[in-house]
């Protein structure tokens, strides 16, 4: 079993290089032209969206599994450009279902004849994915939603993970030193996620744990597991049919109010993130439906996430300084993240952010939506880049994709609004004087504790330099490669001098005139480096990563 495995592997490695390795060579091409040597390309948006729809194509031709990881690329503005993001966000995970007489046996395996436990089947998929498909049946005179493995995804995901993990160290090869760590990340966790998904137990403890959070809660309707009917590799719960959360017209028909309904599934996430700590991670339209009530329908869970205390926390602050309109708060909560190195410029970054707030405020200043923040964010990271934890990016995702459907529902919709009345509802935002007497207070607090920690600190680093017992590690910082240039210079001056030297004495000696042709040789290309090096123009050569200019420019290639 285990060669057959790795013969699978083998090929789909075969296949998955054939389709990569054109990009993975560009993108090499765009840093040094002839891969070796050369200079950088720069690539306009046109370019870059020609090459997403090519990526694109090359997913869906490499199947279920790369379907998947297209998904979750698309969540990872770390890792891809925006063009990439755009392309790959339209990937839907809507694939023919397999024949039932290759679902049945998987099905039967869990839970029993399928005649004998249910009192009607319907043998047609109601809905087909990647990893899964669901059929609709009657058991115990309710009616019910069978979610059913695709039959052999396991080996094919399995040989694919393979592939991808002896890909990983060609790819690594190709990019930036500043790219390999969110590269690593993605690969590492893209194993993760599908095996969570393919997981139906774990898919149900965490619709049984979300459902228990909302119990008291009438805006939303999250089906019931059929405990006695599910396994790793099928689930049953309850069917609820309703009408898709983007069929305006449908809901208007049905004298639902688009504004509250829009509210409510706001305040649903904010709910789920800060509060409960787990959410459903996956609330594109197809998986939220509306029932006559109003009440918001939840399906698929397979795609959900954690938030522990710390990073709701955190969340939390990044919220009220977004609302705020906190540049340092929204930078700090960054930090304390992850997203952002604690050595980033504070300046640049804090340029974007006055940059994508600034666009994106109306006459009116409280006027303006966090989804266009983080996408102005969003465009920012790849260049510098910031890295995301996995539950950030979920996060970052998830707050995109429900204010896309948010504002479907009404155009006016004010993210801030919602999210700034319920953190105030909720006890986290306190406005006027109370919030600064605390944050005074704060500082208050900080400076005592500072001036009874120093003294005994700046006594113990004394003592050590009295006993010779102090190191200094001092780290230079030269972000434009300054002495790496100065370094090669003086290597190719040594290099040529030599080279100079040896000829000149091979050719004086007139007995080798074969070695004095060699050393020549030799040395002339080093000569000509060192004529190049010498002719750069003087001073540091940086390009500004971030500029009101360019961001113009940007917007106009648009």
């Amino acid at each position: 079993m285990v060669t057959l495995v790795n013969l699978r592997a083998y090929w789909r490695f075969v296949r998955v290089l054939h389709q990569f390795l054109p990009l993975i060579v560009t993108y090499a091409r765009d840093r040094r032209r002839f891969l070796l040597f050369g200079s950088s390309r720069s690539v306009d948006p046109e370019t870059q969206r020609r090459r997403a729809d090519r990526l694109l194509s090359s997913l869906l031709t490499l199947g279920p599994t790369f379907i998947k990881l297209g998904q979750l690329l698309s969540t990872r503005p770390d890792v891809l450009p925006p063009a990439y993001i755009e392309v790959l966000t339209s990937l839907q995970d809507d694939v023919p279902p397999a024949p039932w007489e290759e679902a049945k046996p998987v099905l039967e395996a869990e839970v029993g004849p399928v005649d004998e436990v249910f009192d009607e089947f319907d043998h047609e998929a109601i809905s087909g994915a990647s990893l899964g498909q669901v059929y609709r049946a009657t058991y115990e005179g309710d009616e019910v939603a069978i979610k059913v493995r695709r039959p052999g995804v396991e080996a094919l995901v399995e040989a694919d993970l393979r592939a991808v993990k002896w890909l990983l160290p060609i790819l690594l090869r190709f990019i930036d030193e500043a790219r390999r760590f969110s590269v690593e990340n993605v690969a590492e966790e893209f194993d993760t996620t599908i095996r969570q998904e393919m997981d139906y137990s774990r898919e149900r403890r965490m619709l049984v744990e979300i459902r228990e959070n909302f119990a008291d809660n009438d805006r939303i309707r999250i089906p019931r597991a059929v405990d006695e009917l599910s396994g790793n590799r099928v689930l049953t719960m309850e069917y609820i049919g309703g009408v898709k959360i983007n069929d305006v017209e449908a809901l208007d028909e049905l004298g639902i109010d688009r504004s509250e309904l829009a509210e409510s599934l706001q305040r649903i996430y904010l709910q789920m993130i800060i509060e409960d700590g787990v959410f459903h991670a996956d609330p594109h339209p197809g998986n939220l439906s509306v029932m006559d009530d109003g009440e918001i329908i939840f399906y698929d869970f397979g795609m959900s996430g954690r938030v522990d205390a710390f990073f709701q926390e955190k969340i939390v602050d990044f919220y009220i300084a977004v609302a705020n309109q906190d540049i340092d708060g929204i930078l700090d909560a960054m930090i304390e993240m992850g997203t952002l190195s604690p050595d980033a410029d504070r300046e640049v970054m804090g340029n974007v952010m006055e940059l994508a707030i600034a666009d994106v405020r109306g006459e009116d200043l409280e006027q303006y939506r966090v989804q266009q923040v983080i996408q102005q964010v969003e465009d920012t990271i790849y260049e510098f880049p910031l890295r995301l934890p996995r539950n950030f990016a979920l996060i970052m995702r998830v707050a995109t994709v429900v204010e896309g459907v948010c504002v479907t529902l009404d155009p006016d919709f004010d993210f801030i609004s919602v999210a700034t009345e319920y953190l105030t509802e909720q006890g986290y935002r306190e406005e006027g004087i109370k919030q600064a007497v605390e944050s005074a207070g704060d500082q208050l607090e900080e400076t005592a504790r500072s001036l009874v920690t120093v003294p005994p600190k700046l006594d113990e680093v004394l003592g050590r330099v009295n006993r010779d017992d102090l190191t200094v590690e001092v780290k230079l910082a030269d972000q434009h490669d300054v002495l790496d240039q100065l370094a090669k210079r003086i290597t190719y001056s040594i290099l040529v001098a030599v080279g100079l030297l040896s000829t000149a004495i091979l050719y004086s000696f007139n007995e080798a005139p074969e070695a004095a042709a060699v050393a020549g040789a030799v040395t002339l290309p080093v000569g000509i480096l060192l004529y190049r090096s010498l002719r750069r123009k003087k001073g540091v050569k940086a390009r500004p990563q971030f500029t009101r200019q360019e961001m113009r420019r940007r917007r106009g290639d648009e």
